[in-house]
């Protein structure tokens, strides 16, 4: 099995309801995204996908939640825009744009801060 990781950084606003404490309050991160691709067997050219492609589509998603309010974004509107959602938002959004029967997207890590992530796994 062959797993490749992209990292890439976005910076958004959101609320927490019912959490309690400080993020109840409208506060924003600098969130760091990993997105984990596996596969069992590489193309011609010796690799599992070409990084270039994947971080395209990494990028196309990052622009949907960049310097946003989260809250308000259609994907949010039905559950709160929380490290964990936004992990699987990140990981099923990912997964549309991977057309492949040989690369799956097997999950994304959402980190609110340094030391604090969410981890979303799309595939078992």
């Amino acid at each position: 099995m062959y797993e490749l990781k992209v990292r890439t950084r976005f910076a958004a606003a959101h609320r927490l309801a019912m959490v309690g404490h400080k993020c109840e309050n409208l506060h924003g991160h600098n969130w760091t995204i990993e997105v984990i691709l596996k596969g069992e067997s590489l193309d011609d050219g010796g690799v599992l996908m070409d990084f270039g492609i994947v971080k395209k589509h990494l990028a196309g998603v990052m622009d949907s939640l960049d310097h946003k309010f989260l809250n308000e974004l259609p994907a949010f509107l039905s559950c709160p825009p929380s490290s964990e959602n936004i992990a699987r938002f990140v990981a099923q959004s990912m997964a549309e744009k991977i057309d492949s029967e040989r690369v799956k997207v097997y999950s994304a890590i959402a980190w609110e801060s340094e030391d604090s992530a969410a981890t979303y796994i799309a595939e078992s």
